[in-house]
C-alpha cells in the first residue's frame, strides 16, 4: 500500500480505479510559410473559433459552478481578443515568416512568463490562463482538439493539475474523486468538486505520478490521503467512516421543519448563501430558514452587457416568491477587486482589493444603483425582501445610500409602480466598520459580517495568494474582538448581526461565534444541515447576547 497525502477540500470517501490524465502536449515546430497574409488569416480563423468555444464553455460551467466559477472562460476569451497579444502573435508570423503554430505557442510563453514575474499574485495567476489559450487556439490550428478522459468505469482522476477548460468539459459521471499534484482550495477543480459533493484532494506534489493509473485505490477527501491499493485493514476502516456519514446525512434529513435552537434555548437562524438561481431548489432541500446571502453580481456577471432592470426584477421576484416568508438578503452588486467585468470598463488599479469595490463602485455609478435598486424594491412586494450594502467604511457612506433608497422608492411612488418595503443593511467586513459600529448600527436595520474580507483587511493577508494561507487566521483576536465590537453595537441598537463568510461553517468556531452575540449564521446550502445539527448540540449557559 502506498500513502499519498495532500489537502483536502471536499470530503467523503471512494474506491475506484486511478486514472492519470496526462497533458498532452501538441508538437509544434518551428515552419517558414511563403504566404504571411494567408498565415494571418489562418491564426484569424483559429483564435475565432477558439473565442466561440470559450463563450460555449462558459455557458456549460454556468449551472455547474456557478456565475463566479464560469468568469474564468470570459476571463479566457478578453485574452483570446487581447490586442497586445494578436499584435506579438502577428508580429512573430510577419517578420519571422513563421507558421501560426510557432507564433502563438512562443507569445503564450513570453507572456505567461511576464505574468510569472509579476507582483501581484492575481496577475501571476494569469499565467496559466495565458497557456490554456494558446493551446486551445494551437489545438484549433493543428487540429488536434483537446479531449478528456476515456474509461468504461468511474475513476478516481489523479493530475497535475487540471485548467478550468479541462474540468468543465470533463464527464462528471464518470469521476470518482479528484486529486492533483498542485491546485489550490479556490481552483476550479475544488469549487466543481465541492458542486458535486465528490471527494477531491489537492497539493500531493511529486508522488502522484503516471505510475499510478490504472491502479486501485481510496480516496479520503476530509483526510486529504489518497491511498493506493489499500490494504484490508485500511480498506475496512474507510468503508465504516463512509457507512458513519451515510448514518450521519440520514439523521440530518431528520432536522427539517424543526427550529434551530441550543440546548439552553437560544434560537439561531441559519441561513444558505446563493450565487445563482439554479441553486435555490438546494436551499429548500436543506431546509435553510432563508437566503443570508444572494449574491447579486452573478447576474452582472452572467451578461454581455448592464442588465436591465426588468432583467433584474425577474430574477429578484423569482428568488422572493421562491423562498415566500423566508428573509432574502440581497446583497448590492460587489463587483471589483477579484470580480471584473469587461463591459464594466473598469480602470486597472494597483491594489484592486482597495480599490473601487463593492458600494464604492454604485456610488460612483448611480445609474447602476439606480436601476437595481428599483428592480430589488420592486420584487419586495412578493417577498421577505432585505437589502445589503458591502464594503462600507463610514457612516457618511450608509447615509448617502440610504438617501438614495429613499429617492427610488419616490420615485416609484411617484410613478404609481408597485413595491414593497425591504430592511436596509450593512457588510461589516473592513476595520473600520467594526471600529464605527456604535455609530453605524443606529442608521441600519441589520449587519452581516463577511468574515473573508474582514480577515484580509485586518491581517493584511490577501486571500487569494496561497503562499500566505499560514498567515490567514480566521481565529485570530483580533478577528473575533471586531466581531465581538459589532454585535454588541448591534444589539445595543436593537437590530440583529449575522456573518456570512467562510467562518460561518467552521464548526469549530461556531460556539464562540454564538457566544460573541451572532444572532444568524449563512452558509451554502450543502452544509446548512450538518451546521444546524451542530448549533443544536450546544448549550451556551445563558450566555448574554
Amino acid at each position: 500500500m502506498e500513502t499519498i497525502i495532500g489537502k483536502g477540500v471536499c470530503g467523503g470517501i471512494c474506491f475506484g480505479p486511478v486514472y492519470y490524465l496526462e497533458h498532452r502536449i501538441v508538437g509544434v515546430t518551428r515552419q517558414t510559410v511563403d504566404d504571411v497574409p494567408a498565415e494571418l488569416a489562418r491564426f484569424q480563423r483559429a483564435k475565432d473559433a477558439a473565442v466561440v468555444q470559450l463563450g460555449e464553455l462558459y455557458q456549460e460551467a454556468l449551472p455547474k459552478v456557478g456565475a463566479e466559477g464560469a468568469a474564468i472562460f470570459e476571463v479566457h476569451q478578453m485574452m483570446a481578443e487581447d490586442l497586445d497579444y494578436l499584435e506579438a502573435v502577428q508580429a512573430v508570423i510577419e517578420t519571422q515568416r513563421a507558421n501560426a503554430e510557432y507564433a502563438v505557442t512562443a507569445t503564450g510563453k513570453n507572456f505567461a512568463q511576464l505574468f510569472a514575474n509579476m507582483d501581484d499574485p492575481y496577475m501571476r495567476g494569469r499565467a496559466a490562463d495565458v497557456l490554456d489559450v494558446s493551446g486551445r487556439i494551437v489545438s484549433e490550428l493543428t487540429g488536434q482538439p483537446q479531449g478528456g478522459i476515456k474509461s468504461e468505469v468511474p475513476v478516481i482522476l489523479a493530475a497535475g493539475d487540471l485548467s478550468p477548460s479541462e474540468t468543465i468539459q470533463l464527464d462528471k459521471a464518470k469521476i470518482l474523486a479528484f486529486v492533483t499534484a498542485e491546485g489550490s482550495a479556490n481552483s476550479h477543480t475544488a469549487i466543481l468538486a465541492r458542486t458535486l459533493g465528490i471527494p477531491a484532494v489537492i497539493q500531493t506534489g511529486a508522488s502522484l505520478t503516471k505510475a499510478l493509473h490504472g491502479r486501485q485505490a481510496a480516496v479520503d477527501g476530509t483526510a486529504g490521503v489518497l491511498f493506493v491499493e489499500p490494504d484490508e485493514s485500511v480498506t475496512a476502516e474507510l468503508r465504516a467512516k463512509a457507512d458513519e456519514a451515510r448514518r450521519k446525512k440520514e439523521l440530518l434529513e431528520e432536522l427539517k421543519g424543526q427550529t434551530d435552537q441550543t440546548l439552553d434555548g437560544r434560537v439561531v437562524e441559519v441561513f444558505a448563501n446563493v450565487n445563482h438561481l439554479s441553486e435555490l431548489p438546494y436551499v429548500l432541500q436543506n431546509d435553510a430558514s432563508g437566503i443570508g446571502l444572494f449574491r447579486s453580481e452573478f447576474i452582472y456577471l452572467d451578461a454581455h452587457d448592464y442588465p436591465d432592470e426588468n432583467e433584474q426584477f425577474n430574477i429578484y421576484k423569482t428568488v422572493a416568491q421562491t423562498l415566500a416568508s423566508r428573509k432574502v438578503v440581497f446583497r448590492t452588486m460587489d463587483i471589483g477587486a477579484d470580480k471584473m467585468i469587461p463591459y464594466f470598463n473598469l480602470e486597472r488599479e494597483e491594489n484592486p482589493a482597495l480599490g473601487l469595490r463593492g458600494a464604492r463602485l454604485s456610488l460612483a455609478r448611480p445609474e447602476l444603483l439606480r436601476t437595481q435598486l428599483r428592480a430589488l424594491f420592486r420584487a419586495a412586494s412578493y417577498g421577505n425582501v432585505s437589502i445589503m450594502f458591502p464594503m462600507i467604511a463610514a457612516a457618511w457612506e450608509v447615509l448617502e445610500l440610504k438617501a438614495f433608497a429613499e429617492r427610488v422608492q419616490a420615485e416609484l411612488r411617484d410613478e404609481g409602480t408597485s413595491f414593497g418595503q425591504a430592511e436596509l443593511g450593512i457588510m461589516i467586513e473592513t476595520p473600520a466598520a467594526a471600529l464605527a459600529s456604535a455609530e453605524l448600527a443606529p442608521l441600519v436595520d441589520f449587519f452581516s459580517v463577511g468574515t473573508n474580507d474582514l480577515t484580509q483587511y485586518t491581517l493584511a493577508v490577501d486571500r487569494q495568494n496561497d503562499r500566505v494561507d499560514r498567515f490567514c487566521d480566521t481565529h485570530h483576536p483580533a478577528v473575533l474582538k471586531l466581531i465581538e465590537m459589532a454585535a454588541k453595537a448591534a444589539h445595543d441598537a436593537g437590530i440583529w448581526i449575522g456573518v456570512c463568510g467562510e467562518l460561518a461553517a467552521d464548526l469549530s468556531i461556531t460556539e464562540t461565534l454564538l457566544r460573541l452575540g451572532v444572532d444568524e449564521l449563512s452558509v451554502s446550502p450543502a452544509v446548512v444541515l450538518e451546521l444546524r445539527a451542530h448549533v443544536r448540540s450546544l448549550d451556551l449557559g445563558g450566555a448574554a447576547v
